[in-house]
């Protein structure tokens, strides 16, 4: 299990990962070349798409923060874990949960992501 929780923090600290040339190698320790990612707002594949996916991320969310809530769960090799986005300092915005397999006993082949909290989007004018 320890093996999975490691991974999982390599996981959040990459989206965390503001440096582009660190990022990307922690994108490399972390998925396979042909890794995929999906939730419902997004998704990519491969190194490239993994790290323009994040970085736009950031983009989007500047100054925010990905933490882990609770312990990572894992069985085989899939892993569950959830995860807040929010201001560094404040209240998280955005919760999911995320599911990956992972191959090679330490990188994600592909990771499904699910949204449990966003807040409510503000009506059209």
């Amino acid at each position: 299990m320890s093996n999975h929780t490691a991974i999982v923090d390599r996981y959040i600290a990459l989206w965390n990962e503001t440096d582009d040339a660190r990022r990307r190698e922690l994108i490399a320790k972390t998925w396979t070349a042909s890794a995929s990612y999906v939730d419902p707002m997004m998704q990519s594949e491969g190194h490239a798409g993994i790290d323009a996916m994040i970085r736009g991320v950031q983009e989007r969310f500047p100054g925010f923060r990905f933490s882990q809530i609770g312990t990572v769960d894992a069985h085989n090799d899939r892993v569950r874990f959830s995860w807040a986005l929010g201001p560094e300092g404040g209240e998280a915005l955005v919760k999911g949960t995320d599911f990956g397999e992972i191959v090679e006993g330490e990188r994600f082949s592909a990771v499904t992501g699910f949204i449990d909290q966003m807040p409510p989007a503000a009506p059209a004018a």
